[in-house]
C-alpha cells in the first residue's frame, strides 16, 4: 500500500502546495459497514487545503483515480476517503503470494504433531 502513500503526498503537493510527510496521513482498513478497501483519513490535511474535509477528499480521491491504474473507485464520508480497487490488483496481490517458495508452509517449531482421524462409518 505504499503506492498509496506516495501518490496521496503527491496528490497533496499538487493540489494544495503543501510538502507532507508519511506519517502525517493515516491510512487504515475501510470499517465493514461502508463501501471501500482502504481509508484515508483526510482531517489532517484540510489544514492546507483550506476546504471541507469532503471538498478535500473529493479533490485527493479525484487525482488518486486518475493517477493510479488500480483504483477502481472513492467514495467519501465526511472526512474520511475510501478507496476501492479494481479486482485485477487483487489477483495480483493473489499470485505474488501463492508464486512465493514458502507459500503455505508454517517453519518448525520442533514440537511433534499427532493428527487423528475419525471415521463416522465404524
Amino acid at each position: 500500500m505504499d503506492f498509496i502513500l506516495e501518490t496521496a503526498i503527491r496528490a497533496v503537493k499538487t493540489l494544495f502546495a503543501t510538502d507532507i510527510t508519511p506519517e502525517s496521513l493515516t491510512l487504515q482498513q475501510t470499517r465493514k459497514e461502508f463501501e471501500g478497501d482502504v481509508t484515508i483519513v483526510v482531517f489532517p490535511i484540510t489544514k492546507f487545503s483550506r476546504k471541507s474535509p469532503e471538498q478535500t477528499a473529493n479533490a485527493l480521491g479525484e487525482f488518486l483515480v486518475a493517477e493510479v491504474e488500480q483504483i477502481e473507485s472513492f467514495n467519501v464520508i465526511k472526512g474520511f476517503l475510501n478507496l476501492s480497487f479494481k479486482n485485477s490488483y487483487w489477483i495480483d496481490v493473489f499470485y505474488n503470494e501463492i508464486n512465493q517458495p514458502n507459500f503455505g508452509l508454517i517453519p518448525s517449531n520442533g514440537k511433534k504433531v499427532m493428527v487423528e482421524y475419525s471415521s463416522p462409518n465404524t
